[in-house]
C-alpha cells in the first residue's frame, strides 16, 4: 500500500534535543578544572589598587598564570591577534614572546585589567565556569548534527542488531566493499568517489545503507540533500544484495517539500521518527 506523503510529512517533529544538548557540565568542569590553579592565582588581583605593577610581580612568579587569560576573553586558543594605531601583535599565552610591557597593554586594552581591578567580579573561577558554558552553547550545533544520528542508533539496537557484530557506525563504500566482497561502484562512479554511510546493518540475506539527518530549520542543502538522495536511490536500485534506507525528520523539510516528495515517491525506504517508533526497523531489515 502506498505511502501519502502529505500525511508522513505532517509527523516531522519541531526538534529533537535531548538533555544532554544544551549545555555539557561535564566538559565544562573538566575544562575549567584544568586552569583552576592558575585562576585562583589570578584571584589575588582582584580589587588591586595598583594592577599593573602586582601583574608585572606575578607573571614573574607564576608565568603559568598567562594560558588562563585566553579563555577570560573566551578564546579557545593560545595565541590572540590584535592589531589597532600602537601596531600589529599575535600574543602567545603558552609562552611570552613580548614583553611583561607589551603583555600589561595587552590586559589593559582588551578591559581585563578593568574587570579585575574595579572588583566586577568577585572570582575568577566562577567567572572563568560562565564563560565556559557560554562557549559551550555554540556546541549546540554540533550536538544537534548527531542528536538524529544517535537517535536512530537506538531504535536499530531495540530491533536487536548490535554494534560491531550485525550493524556498524561510519562505514565507507570501501570498507563494504572489502568486508562482504559487494560491488559497489555504482554508487561510487565507479570508484572515483567514496560514499560513506552514517550506519550499515548486515543480515543473512542483505546489506543496507543507512543515512541519517533531521533539519529543524530550512536552506538550501535540504534540495540538495534530497536530490542527492533520490540519485543515490536509483543507482542503488542496480546492486543486488545492497539497499539505501533513509531516516530523516524536522520541520525544516516544509521549506524543501516538493523535492523531498520528488525522492519520496521513487524511495520505498524513507522513513521519519513515527515510523521508527512504529517498529519499522524490525519489519524492514530482514
Amino acid at each position: 500500500m502506498k505511502r501519502d506523503f502529505a500525511s508522513w510529512l505532517s509527523g516531522f517533529r519541531d526538534s529533537i534535543a535531548n538533555y544532554k544538548y544544551y549545555i555539557n557540565f561535564e566538559k565544562i568542569y573538566h575544562n575549567v578544572d584544568s586552569i583552576k590553579v592558575e585562576l585562583n592565582i589570578l584571584n589575588s588581583l582582584l580589587g588591586s589598587k595598583n594592577i599593573e605593577v602586582e601583574f608585572e610581580e606575578l607573571i614573574n612568579k607564576y608565568p603559568e598564570v598567562l594560558k588562563c587569560i585566553p579563555l577570560l576573553l573566551a578564546v579557545r586558543a593560545n595565541e590572540i591577534y590584535a592589531i589597532d594605531g600602537d601596531g600589529e601583535y599575535l600574543f602567545n599565552f603558552k609562552e611570552m614572546n613580548y614583553s611583561i610591557n607589551d603583555y600589561k597593554m595587552f590586559m589593559h586594552k582588551t578591559g581585563l585589567f578593568d574587570l579585575i581591578a574595579n572588583h566586577i567580579i568577585s572570582n575568577l573561577v566562577d567567572y572563568a565556569t560562565g564563560v565556559e558554558t557560554g562557549l559551550d552553547s555554540n556546541g549546540r550545533k554540533n550536538r544537534g548534527g548527531h542528536l538524529m544520528e544517535d537517535l536512530v542508533e537506538t531504535y536499530i539496537q531495540k530491533a536487536g542488531f548490535i554494534k560491531g557484530e550485525s550493524y556498524f557506525k561510519e562505514m565507507y563504500i570501501r570498507e563494504i566493499t572489502g568486508k562482504w566482497g559487494i560491488d559497489l561502484s555504482a554508487i561510487s562512479n565507479q570508484g572515483r568517489s567514496e560514499k560513506r554511510f552514517d550506519f550499515v546493518i548486515k543480515t543473512e540475506s542483505m546489506i543496507y545503507g543507512i543515512e541519517t539527518n533531521f533539519y529543524g530549520g530550512g536552506g538550501s542543502k535540504l534540495n540538495e540533500t534530497a536530490r542527492s538522495y533520490k540519485t543515490l536511490a536509483l543507482e542503488v536500485d542496480t546492486i543486488d544484495g545492497f539497499t539505501f534506507v533513509w531516516f530523516t525528520d524536522g520541520k525544516g523539510w516544509n521549506s524543501a517539500r516538493n523535492n523531498l516528495e520528488e525522492t519520496f515517491d521513487i524511495m520505498d525506504n524513507i522513513y521519519n521518527i513515527k515510523d521508527m517508533e512504529a517498529g519499522i526497523i524490525s519489519q524492514v531489515i530482514k
